[in-house]
């Protein structure tokens, strides 16, 4: 009877399966802490706009003098001593904060997605407006870090993007109108730490290792498929250099690695690739491949050339393994918008002719 009801017991779970539900729980908790987060940080920020309003509305209407802020800090320190994020300092930029995106409906739904170490960061960081909501935006877009917008700032994207749109052919242009969005005109990858001189071999391998800040440096949609990848062309066998998938645009990328200048010929392997792609390794709900060629430097009026007449979506950019020069980028940016700033002859001017003007001082 013993050995009967032995039998009959369940049999017990490996090792294996016990570790999974315990990742599984893991999991749900981990899940849980961030929304939880989310949701505190969410209602701090909300607090800390409407201090900073309520701050605004008192000066403004002349009840309060800048000094009054100052005893409204000693106040809450002295009746909540444990109260910390009160002092005169930051209550002034609440209400700054609060100033930044008052009355502006298509930005201000926005901030609260975002916690209150990167506002710091923003508004320390930005002196314009357009900077400051493009990185607001990308920001939430990417989710990213504390730190990886600190490096966005450094790096100086967004007078890159302003500067430098990316280079699109007139075929990935209409396959996929948003895809100025999702791609560059130069990638910072200086955390790589490449040293002087490397073969594409060690770039290849130094983008594996530090996998995880590439796909961060390309952007949240880009999902990784395979690294060398195998193509088999008639009896011929070739390995794509990287191999991702992008999650909005719903295709593959093929990403092909040149430690050197951009050549024209180069869209030639890239073609290749994509159609072979397309052919025997696309699913029937996919779109078409992108092709993004890398190169360590490109002539931009040579990568125009190409692209123009190029017939299949592809993109072609450029890798940094340093990061640029700050304050040359702010001399260009500035000269960039003094160039677009109307004068006082283009105020007479209907605004439909200030774009080919602008156009051809750029």
């Amino acid at each position: 009877m013993v050995a009967q009801a032995a039998r009959q017991l369940p049999p017990r779970p490996t090792r294996p399966e016990v570790e999974g539900a315990f990742a599984d729980l893991l999991q749900l908790i981990l899940s849980a802490r961030q929304r939880a987060y989310q949701a505190v940080n969410s209602e701090l920020v909300a607090l800390y706009w409407r201090v900073g309003e309520f701050i605004s509305q008192k000066l403004e209407a002349a009840e309060w003098g800048d000094g009054v802020v100052d005893q409204l800090a000693r106040f809450l320190a002295r009746a909540q001593p444990g109260l910390r994020g009160f002092t005169r300092a930051n209550l002034f930029r609440m209400r700054q904060f609060y100033g930044l995106y008052r009355g502006r409906q298509k930005v201000a739904p926005l901030v609260r997605q975002l916690p209150w170490s990167h506002h710091l960061i923003l508004m320390g960081g930005c002196k314009r407006e357009d900077e400051r909501d493009f990185y607001l935006r990308r920001a939430v877009r990417e989710r990213w870090g504390k730190r990886e917008l600190e490096r966005q700032l450094r790096a100086g994207l967004f007078a890159k993007a302003v500067l430098a749109p990316p280079k699109l052919s007139n075929a990935l242009r209409k396959l996929q109108p948003r895809a100025a969005e999702f791609f560059k005109d130069a990638y910072n990858l200086e955390f790589l730490g490449m040293p002087t001189e490397y073969s594409e071999a060690d770039l290849h391998g130094a983008l594996l290792r530090n996998l995880g800040r590439f796909m961060t440096e390309l952007g949240r949609d880009f999902c990784f498929v395979g690294s060398q990848y195998p193509v088999q062309v008639g009896g011929q066998d070739f390995a794509l250099d990287l191999l991702f998938f992008h999650r909005s645009m719903n295709c593959l990328v093929a990403l092909e690695l040149k430690i050197r200048e951009f050549r024209p010929e180069d869209l030639g392997k890239l073609n290749f690739y994509l159609e072979a792609l397309d052919r025997d390794h696309r699913k029937a709900h996919e779109n078409p491949a992108i092709g993004l060629l890398l190169c360590a430097t490109k002539d931009a009026e040579v990568v125009e050339y190409c692209l123009s007449r190029a017939l299949s979506p592809t993109s072609v950019a450029e890798y940094q393994t340093l990061l640029p020069d700050k304050e040359l980028l702010k001399a260009k940016l500035h000269e960039f918008f003094q160039l677009c700033a109307p004068s006082d002859h283009d105020e007479q001017e209907p605004k439909r002719q200030k774009p080919s003007r602008v156009k051809k001082k750029a």
